[in-house]
């Protein structure tokens, strides 16, 4: 069994597991931290961005990241864990050769081709009027102003792909519900289990009749709006591979809940906007949900909320659909009848507006102070980047990051010097390192797999041991580009035995309760599944004078020898050599037993627990006399 990183992003994982002839792809995340290193992409012409000294492209489309290790069209299956963790799927089967299928849960699925949509939306409305790649090769790259002139491998970035290569890509996955067992070619069963992150968001479990792989990926032990996670089923794994764990290990995601909404009710307060960087779902809600507790409390009633995406009214729908999918207390308010999210009465209200652009409803709608959801995290692309030009130059204006993919300091040096108050509060609710340690004390895998960043602390915090994962045995590391052999190896296969040859066995009990037949059988293997037929007779053969060829004979069917089983007692053996006429005997004892020396015959006799041995030179009716007692004290089978 053998495990290929394809990934050098823990949160954003593609591994590949090798196991009983099946290849599975575990995720496809694709890494946009590359995005940092090119301008923003306005929608209308910045005189101001324009003017910036340093190397521009051309073509002011961004190229994305996504390394390959092996040969993609091998890959029989994909497991996508969450929506986050799915992006790169239209690279992996529309440019690979890939003929496979994947598996995703429905939220999942919808969720994801919403994220895809709002990229390929924000990379095709901005008008490009040339193309430039010389640039990438690597003698021009080496005269560029860094970090670009640093930056690795950048021939194997990625033009963005196109909107009917995402429906082409999502047209392969196969919808999977929790718990749901799939069998694959035969060999292998996959289940997914909810990890209780986002929305569909999945931990796999991999199993064979003898051996279990758990694949946990981007999970949660907090109460937000997912199903919580399932544990139980977690135990008894020969191998764990564990991923997606929180990016801000230090930073708790309710006190950061807790800074959002002080310093957006500071900012309005003091009639200023607020600009709030994100995606177009999961953790939007929890914010929205969290504003709705908070507006009334803090005078914020008459303050307009706006979510500008492209897709920005189906993701609120989606997520009061999906009522299968999410917690307890949010099932039951769909029986009431109620919406489980109260961001359909902040919108029944006229609270919270939504909107696909800046232009059309909204630049008509649009008053002041207010409280802006849009995208991208990156601020690199997407309706944000118009909200920084028009707020960045007033002090009373504040941008909020919550996503914790991107270094904010980063994503802000193109808007530079900047007036505008920046509050960075990332809320990731993934798995931090206790809580991780806690789980697998509890489900107890025989061995951990993990990305090498999560066994030492952070090169920022050398000192925080507890900012690691301490296991017994130590976890096995793996990096970008890395090849495991798994610590297991396969020592049993199940078969199945038909019911005609399990009625003409005749058992035999060797010790209370086992019992054993020996069987003669033709082994039948199709679709990695075994079973053991009776042996063919073969048909009567018509006499004929005819010399018959070597092939047309039936193949011969050999007898077996009978099996057997016991111990030959030495007090007892010993007594029936004597009555036999053989006194001369000198017993010395061994390691495994007893060897018996027979010095008149010369013979050698080794009594031991897994074997009988005579070594008797030239006297054949010797041995065959002493073989004949030896089987006297055993059982044939």
């Amino acid at each position: 069994m053998k495990l290929y990183c394809l990934s050098g992003h823990p949160t954003l994982p593609c591994n590949v597991l090798k196991f009983k002839s099946t290849t599975i792809m575990l995720d496809c995340g694709l890494d946009t931290t590359s995005v940092l290193n090119f301008l923003p992409l306005p929608l209308v012409h910045s005189p101001r961005l324009s003017k910036l000294p340093g190397w521009v492209s051309k073509d002011g489309t961004i190229n994305l990241e996504k390394r390959e290790l092996l040969d993609l069209s091998t890959i029989d299956v994909i497991l996508i864990s969450n929506y986050h963790c799915m992006m790169a799927l239209p690279y992996i089967t529309e440019h690979t050769g890939f003929t496979g299928t994947v598996y995703a849960t429905e939220p999942t699925l919808q969720i994801g081709r919403l994220l895809m949509e709002e990229v390929v939306n924000f990379m095709e409305r901005v008008p490009k009027a040339q193309s430039a790649t010389c640039w990438k090769n690597k003698e021009i790259q080496r005269m560029l102003p860094g970090p670009l002139k640093d930056a690795v491998d950048v021939w194997t970035w990625k033009r963005c792909y196109s909107m009917q290569e995402v429906n082409s890509a999502l047209s392969k996955v196969q919808l999977v519900g929790y718990s749901q067992k799939v069998e694959l070619f035969g060999a292998v069963q996959v289940s997914p289990l909810s990890s209780g992150y986002s929305l569909g968001s999945s931990n796999w479990i991999i199993q064979s009749h003898h051996e279990k792989v758990s694949y946990v990926s981007g999970s949660s032990l907090l109460t937000t709006h997912p199903q919580p996670m399932d544990q139980s089923s977690l135990k008894n794994s020969d191998v764990l591979i564990l991923t997606g764990l929180t990016q801000m290990p230090t930073a708790n995601p309710d006190g950061m809940l807790g800074e959002f909404c002080s310093n957006l009710a500071m900012t309005i307060r003091a009639g200023g906007n607020v600009l709030v960087p994100c995606y177009s779902s999961g953790v939007i809600y929890d914010l929205l949900e969290c504003l709705y507790q908070f507006i009334e409390s803090a005078s914020l009633g008459t303050t307009p909320f706006y979510f500008i995406s492209p897709v920005a009214n189906s993701s609120l729908e989606f997520s009061q659909i999906f009522a299968e999918w999410l917690c307890h207390n949010k099932q039951t308010k769909v029986y009431l009848p109620e919406p489980p999210f109260p961001h359909a009465e902040l919108i029944q209200t006229n609270k919270l507006k939504h909107y696909p652009s800046i232009h059309g409803d909204f630049s008509s709608e649009f008053r002041q102070p207010c409280v802006v959801f849009t995208g991208h995290p990156s601020l690199r692309f997407g309706d944000v980047v118009h909200f920084m030009e028009l707020w960045g130059k007033s002090s009373l204006n504040t941008i909020i990051f919550t996503e914790p993919d991107f270094s904010y300091l980063d994503a802000l040096a193109p808007y530079q010097p900047l007036a505008m108050k920046c509050v960075y509060c990332p809320i990731d609710t993934r798995l931090n390192f206790h809580q991780v340690s806690k789980l697998l004390k509890e489900v107890q895998p025989l061995h951990v797999v993990c990305p090498e960043q999560y066994t030492q602390p952070p090169l920022t915090q050398s000192h925080r041991s507890d900012l690691m994962l301490e296991l017994q045995p130590p976890p096995m590391p793996y990096r970008r580009c890395s090849v495991l052999n798994l610590p297991f190896r396969r020592r049993y296969e199940r078969v199945y035995i038909l019911p005609e040859l399990a009625n003409s066995l005749v058992p035999s009990e060797i010790k209370p309760g086992v019992s054993v037949a020996t069987v003669s059988a033709v082994v039948h293997s199709k679709d990695n599944k075994h079973t053991l037929q009776s042996v063919p007779k073969p048909p009567p053969v018509a006499p004929s004078k005819k010399r018959k060829r070597v092939m047309d004979e039936p193949p011969v069917v050999m007898t077996p020898k009978p099996l057997l089983s016991g111990a030959v007692p030495l007090e007892a053996f010993l007594a029936t050599l004597q009555k036999h006429g053989i006194t001369e005997v000198k017993v010395e004892e061994t390691a495994d037993g007893h060897i018996l020396h027979l010095q008149a015959e010369d013979t050698l006799i080794q009594l031991e627990e897994d074997g009988t041995h005579i070594v008797c030179d030239n006297n054949e009716p010797l041995r065959t006399t002493l073989r004949d007692l030896v089987l006297r004290f055993l059982q044939k089978l």
